[in-house]
């Protein structure tokens, strides 16, 4: 397993292909390439294989955050999730929020991490005028 901190080689349509083996979606090459280009993007490689892979969002000062840990999920239970997420407290210029998928709090414990404020969503309308 090779492991990239800051990984700025990720390729957007390699990317949308290992989403889609977690969270299927209608993801847009041009928009992913752009969300890749403004995050810290740490990876796991099983060769040439995109396995995992952790993203960070932060304005390098005040505030962070984890905006997905996704591991492929037959490589799920081998201590990648862990090494990625350790890997971004090894390289992450500030505190790191982030909310939780229900079911998976005790991973994040057991990774150090303790539980902090609720989270909350505001969702952006996407309705015409």
């Amino acid at each position: 397993m090779e492991y990239r901190a800051d990984d700025r080689s990720v390729d957007a349509e390699q990317f949308i292909e290992f989403v889609n083996q977690i969270w299927p979606g209608n993801y847009e090459l041009e928009e992913t390439r752009e969300a890749l280009a403004k995050t810290v993007n740490i990876t796991a490689y099983d060769g040439e294989t995109l396995v995992g892979c952790i993203r960070l969002l932060t304005d390098g000062y005040f505030f962070g955050t984890i905006t997905e840990l996704l591991v492929l999920p037959e490589y799920q239970g081998r201590g990648v999730g862990s090494r990625l997420l350790k890997l971004a407290k090894e390289h992450t210029p500030t505190m790191l929020y982030f909310g939780a998928q229900p079911g998976l709090e005790s991973f994040y414990e057991k990774n150090g991490c303790k539980r902090s404020l609720q989270s909350f969503v505001i969702e952006r309308d996407r309705g015409g005028a």
